[in-house]
């Protein structure tokens, strides 16, 4: 066999080569990586239809010029449509689990996914949590997770988009849980069925200065899923609001609100609320139960 031409670049060659021209221009990350490199990694190995988590043992892999060619061309078009890589790859990873994602949903990233598999919430948990809902499912990533997790639990997945709602319909059938998923068209918590005993949210939280600064990557995704007013209560509003009446005597509801506490206190300053701890932190997600939500309504 003949040794490749000089000029041949090796993976890790392109992995680099791509994140210089990431860095350089410009782009935004927060779908799936955080860095150039990464994002680029995952360009690359995803073109190549190698395995996302073995850098290590294809890095010195020589490319062929047409996998080059492939490759530079990905990354330009990262590059030219600001699209999030997970749109161009059309698949997701939450928690090591695979989800298919184009842009009728946002690109899965809720740090209730975290909390899901460490066990963080099973305290307020227990045999008698049957019932759940996953509110603004989106693609149904966090869904499928809490189904992965908790094998004796039935869930609804409601989302007010149809699009999404069909994005989340792929995942359900691809990780085989359709038997214990169902799928619900619903403004909020109008059309659910209920009562629940675990209610997750990830919903539209950013608020109206935020939403007029986001970057490109991000504006590429449904604003129908992010957009939360001017303080970005809107939808935590009604969903403080209605919960109780959803819920079963013992529910909690698990909501995450990103970079919005200090908005989210000031609606809320009565409310008893525990702050939950996620890799970013412990302002991004909280738990909050029936009794302190049905208190809420009373004051």
């Amino acid at each position: 066999m003949s040794a490749p031409a000089a000029d041949a670049r090796t993976v890790i060659q392109l992995i680099d080569a791509g994140a210089k021209q990431l860095t350089e221009a410009g782009v935004a990350f927060g779908h799936g990586t955080d860095n150039a490199f990464d994002e680029a990694a995952w360009l690359v190995l995803w073109q190549l239809r190698l395995p996302l988590d073995e850098l290590d043992a294809v890095a010195d892999r020589p490319v062929s010029f047409a996998d080059q060619a492939r490759v530079d061309a990905l990354i330009a078009s990262r590059i030219l449509t600001r699209k999030p890589a997970a749109y161009l790859t059309k698949e997701a990873w939450l928690q090591g689990v695979p989800f298919y994602v184009d842009e009728r949903a946002i690109v899965p990233r809720s740090f209730i996914a975290e909390l899901l598999i460490d066990g963080s919430i099973d305290y307020w948990l227990g045999e008698h949590t049957r019932q759940v809902l996953d509110l603004c499912t989106g693609n149904g990533s966090l869904a499928v997770l809490a189904a992965m997790t908790y094998p004796d639990i039935r869930i609804d997945a409601a989302d007010l988009s149809t699009s999404a709602l069909e994005v989340a319909a792929i995942n359900v059938t691809r990780h085989a849980l359709d038997a214990r998923i169902t799928l619900l068209k619903s403004d909020g918590l109008k059309d659910v069925r209920g009562p629940y005993d675990l209610i997750l949210c990830n919903p539209p939280y950013v608020n109206a200065q935020s939403m007029s600064t986001l970057p490109a990557e991000y504006r590429a995704e449904p604003e129908l899923a992010l957009a939360g007013g001017n303080d970005g209560m809107d939808f935590i509003r009604s969903l403080l609001h209605d919960a109780p009446a959803a819920m079963n005597e013992r529910g909690v509801l698990v909501l995450e609100i990103g970079n919005e506490r200090a908005y989210f206190e000031a609606a809320f300053p009565l409310l008893e609320v525990v702050w939950l701890e996620t890799s970013a932190g412990e302002d991004q997600v909280l738990l909050v139960t029936r009794e302190a939500l049905a208190g809420l309504e009373s004051t």
